[in-house]
């Protein structure tokens, strides 16, 4: 007798569940509530990277130092290029600092997915969280070669000026670019695994078309906006005007950079997002 009145009751007890269709929206308030995963996998990645090393944090600065010397030898001493009235290494080791943070968040932001697919598939969180900590994971190595790039200016001579205090400025341009890239990457990466094999050549070629071992003024005038569509280009132009005070193309390559990131940025947030419902089917 009884099931008939409890009949209306469990069928308004149903849910159905239908996938988001059209707008996805994004939930960024997410992201500080889960601010202390961010820092754990920061910190775990920062622990991994530097344990059982003979050298340790020594890495940090290994690496584009010996880029440098290779640089100043083959394209400051043996091609002579110009160095617009700055030493050579100065030149070269101001630019690498943030190719090399933006290179390595790069690479690990676009693996990130993959690389937690274990964790993806078990519980959930905002999965923007892992591709943001493998970006921000690789400022302690930056911080270092920043300690060392103002020792060698020292030693050149070279004295930052006021236009030092927009290096955070230019610091959080790197990250944003690295973060808009890898988004797309990381999304595309989990259904897509050959992603991943295209990446140490996409990173490669990016570094020759980015004024890094040469003077953007070797580019010729009229195809200076088209090496704006280059974010990286902007990026090493801010650093060197910041810290060595001269950028003559600065002017015409920071606007064109920063709107480019933008637009990646935004791009890359609305896909991930998107997407972001079947990464623990897919990877």
């Amino acid at each position: 007798m009884s099931r008939p009145l409890l009949q209306p009751a469990i069928e308004s007890a149903k849910i159905v569940i239908e996938p988001q269709g059209g707008w996805v929206p994004f939930h960024f308030h997410e992201l500080w509530e889960y601010r202390d995963l961010v820092y754990f996998f920061v910190w775990r990645d920062i622990k991994v990277r530097y344990k059982q090393t003979i050298i340790g944090g020594a890495w940090a600065v290994l690496q584009p130092f010996l880029t440098m010397v290779v640089f100043s030898i083959i394209f400051g001493y043996l091609a002579q290029l110009p160095a617009d009235g700055v030493p050579y290494p100065i030149l070269t080791f101001t630019a690498l600092l943030p190719w090399q943070l933006f290179a390595h968040a790069l690479m690990q932001s676009s693996s990130s997915l993959v690389t937690h697919r274990q964790l993806i598939t078990k519980i959930y969180f905002p999965r923007l969280v892992i591709p943001m900590a493998a970006v921000l994971a690789g400022l302690l190595d930056f911080g270092i070669g920043f300690m060392v790039l103002l020792a060698m200016c020292f030693y050149y001579g070279i004295v930052p000026g006021v236009g030092m205090l927009a290096i955070p400025l230019f610091l959080l341009l790197t990250l944003a670019t690295a973060l808009a890239v890898g988004l797309w990457l990381a999304a595309l990466n989990v259904q897509y695994r050959d992603i991943q094999s295209t990446l140490p050549f996409l990173t490669q070629f990016w570094l020759f078309i980015t004024p890094v071992a040469y003077s953007s003024s070797l580019v010729p005038e009229r195809w200076r906006a088209l090496l704006g569509l280059n974010p990286m280009a902007g990026v090493v132009e801010g650093f060197r005007w910041a810290l060595l005070g001269h950028s003559d193309n600065m002017g015409s390559l920071l606007p064109i950079s920063v709107l480019i990131v933008a637009g990646l940025l935004l791009g890359g947030l609305i896909y991930f997002r998107r997407v972001e419902a079947t990464f623990a089917d897919v990877v």
